[in-house]
C-alpha cells in the first residue's frame, strides 16, 4: 500500500473571541489544539482572546509549535485586538483586518470552525469560497460543534449550494473525531495529482 503524503500540517482555529477560559468552547478547543500539537501538527490562529487563546494555550502546555497573525487596529473599536497574553512561537504583523484575514488563510493548510460571530463567519465564508474555487487543490476545514448540523441543513434548504461545497468539509461533534477527518483529508486529497500544481506550490489564490 503506497504511503499517502501528508499535505495538512499548520491548521488554523476559528471561533468567538470572548469565550472566558472556564467555558466549555474554550476547554474543547484547548484540548483539541493539545491533541493537535502532540500528532506534529502546528496550531495558527489569529492572537486574539477566546478560542485563539485557547489554541495557542492547548499546544503550548505540550510544547506544539504556534503561530498567530495579527492586527494591532487604532480605528477599528469593534475588533479585540492582540491579546498580549496569546504567546506564540512566531508571530506576523499585518496592516489591517483583511490582510491578516488572509495572511491566516494562507498560512493553513486546514481551518477548524467553532462556534462565533460575525467575525468567524467571514473567515468561514471565504474559506469556503476559495475552497469551491480551488477544488480538488483546496483547503478543507472542519466544523466543530453539533450546532453546524443545523447550520449546513438550513443553508442546504434555503441557499443554492453545488454539490463540491459540500465536499471540501466535515462536520464533527467530538474531540475524537478531528485525528480521523484530518486522516480522511489526506486519503481523499491524495486521490489527485498534487506534485505540479502551481496553487499548491505558490499558493497562486493568494496572490
Amino acid at each position: 500500500m503506497a504511503m499517502i503524503r501528508r499535505q495538512i500540517k499548520n491548521i488554523a482555529f476559528f471561533g468567538f473571541a470572548d469565550f472566558k477560559k472556564t467555558s466549555r468552547d474554550y476547554q474543547e478547543a484547548f484540548s483539541i489544539a493539545q491533541l493537535l500539537a502532540k500528532s506534529d501538527y502546528t496550531i495558527v490562529n489569529g492572537g486574539g482572546p477566546g478560542i485563539m487563546d485557547a489554541a495557542t494555550q492547548g499546544a503550548e502546555s505540550v510544547s506544539g509549535e504556534t503561530l498567530a497573525i495579527t492586527f494591532s487596529p487604532q480605528d477599528a473599536p469593534g475588533f479585540e485586538g492582540r491579546y498580549l497574553a496569546n504567546r506564540v512561537d512566531k508571530e506576523i504583523r499585518t496592516s489591517n483586518y483583511i490582510d491578516r484575514m488572509f495572511k491566516l488563510l494562507e498560512h493553513a493548510d486546514c481551518f477548524i470552525i467553532f462556534k462565533g460571530g460575525s467575525g468567524t463567519l467571514s473567515e468561514w465564508g471565504t474559506a469556503w469560497v476559495l475552497a469551491k474555487l480551488y477544488y480538488p487543490h483546496h483547503k478543507p476545514f472542519i466544523l466543530y460543534g453539533r450546532q453546524w448540523h443545523k447550520i449546513i441543513a438550513t443553508l442546504k434548504s434555503s441557499m443554492k449550494l453545488r454539490p463540491v461545497e459540500l465536499k471540501v468539509f466535515k462536520i464533527v461533534d467530538e474531540e475524537n473525531q478531528i485525528i480521523p477527518a484530518l486522516i480522511e483529508f489526506e486519503k481523499e486529497m491524495s486521490e489527485f495529482d498534487h506534485s505540479h500544481c502551481r496553487i499548491c506550490k505558490d499558493k497562486a489564490f493568494m496572490t
